[in-house]
């Protein structure tokens, strides 16, 4: 019976993450509503708060729950130059299947930039972790001999993060004009064709 209520409980819970990650990303921190979230699971408002004490740590647990679904298709810790460039094709393309979460990361990610804001260390951890990541698989495939030896990781990994972004909120705005998989996907073609030995 344990064993049973802990599944009910998690798959309750991860019913709940779902349905805020719309909540926030269509109406943002400010605008999302505990009361129309409860309503969506068929929750009053007090069983909610009862699995997340504050619409605070609510918004955490959903980017955490968002990062984990970004993790389970993408790691680069085992990757080298080329296949880190096809994963994050990948994760663009798959981006481009799921416009809510799209969504939801810019508008926080926005909304992030300002001081106080509940997501402001996680946008700044989230930022600094990617670049480090992707720094570390650029200098490995400089130090193999897969990449140019001279090449600036850091601004590398910088443009990168940039280019996915900007081409996100360009899509969100524009998405009948702007194929986001299709340019990234152009991009990195030819940044693999300029940071490759001859």
């Amino acid at each position: 019976m344990k064993r049973r209520g802990y599944a009910t409980g998690e798959a309750r819970r991860e019913r709940i993450l779902a349905t805020a990650l719309l909540e926030f990303a269509e109406n943002g921190y400010r605008g999302a509503s505990l009361a129309r979230i409860a309503e969506r699971v068929e929750l009053t408002q007090a069983g909610l708060l009862h699995h997340f004490t504050s619409k605070e740590r609510l918004l955490l647990a959903v980017l955490d729950y968002r990062d984990e679904i970004d993790m389970r298709r993408y790691n680069f810790e085992e990757c080298d130059g080329p296949q880190m460039f096809r994963v994050m094709v990948d994760v663009v393309e798959y981006n481009s299947r799921v416009p809510g979460l799209v969504q939801l990361f810019s508008v926080i990610n926005g909304e992030a930039v300002t001081a106080g804001h509940p997501g402001n260390a996680w946008a700044r951890d989230r930022y600094q972790r990617l670049r480090a990541d992707i720094t570390t698989v650029l200098r490995r495939s400089a130090e193999t001999g897969q990449f140019r030896p001279d090449l600036d990781a850091e601004a590398h990994a910088d443009r990168l993060i940039a280019m996915m972004d900007g081409l996100q909120t360009q899509w969100l705005l524009d998405p009948e004009n702007v194929n986001m998989a299709a340019v990234f996907r152009g991009y990195v073609d030819d940044l693999l064709s300029s940071l490759s030995c001859p």
